[in-house]
């Protein structure tokens, strides 16, 4: 089983289109807002050095940005 979280904000296209992306594909996954939790995004910049949203982590993979073919690349290596 794949372990997913999505970084989003409230205003944020390609979050919306990731978690469309992942809803329709029936993976499940934990959604963490960084505007609702700023300590979130301290850590996601931490780890990745990069500001933008989304930034999804699979299985301790980070991928930045809407790449949904990326993203089922690394959940099927697991």
């Amino acid at each position: 089983m794949s372990h997913v979280t999505v970084y989003t904000t409230n205003s944020c296209p390609y979050c919306v289109m990731m978690k469309n992306f992942l809803e329709e594909k029936n993976i499940p996954f934990k959604e963490v807002n960084v505007e609702k939790d700023p300590k979130a995004m301290e850590k996601v910049v931490e780890t990745t050095g990069q500001m933008g949203v989304p930034q999804t982590e699979v299985n301790g993979t980070w991928i930045v940005g809407f790449d949904p073919k990326r993203v089922m690349a690394v959940i099927n290596r697991h």
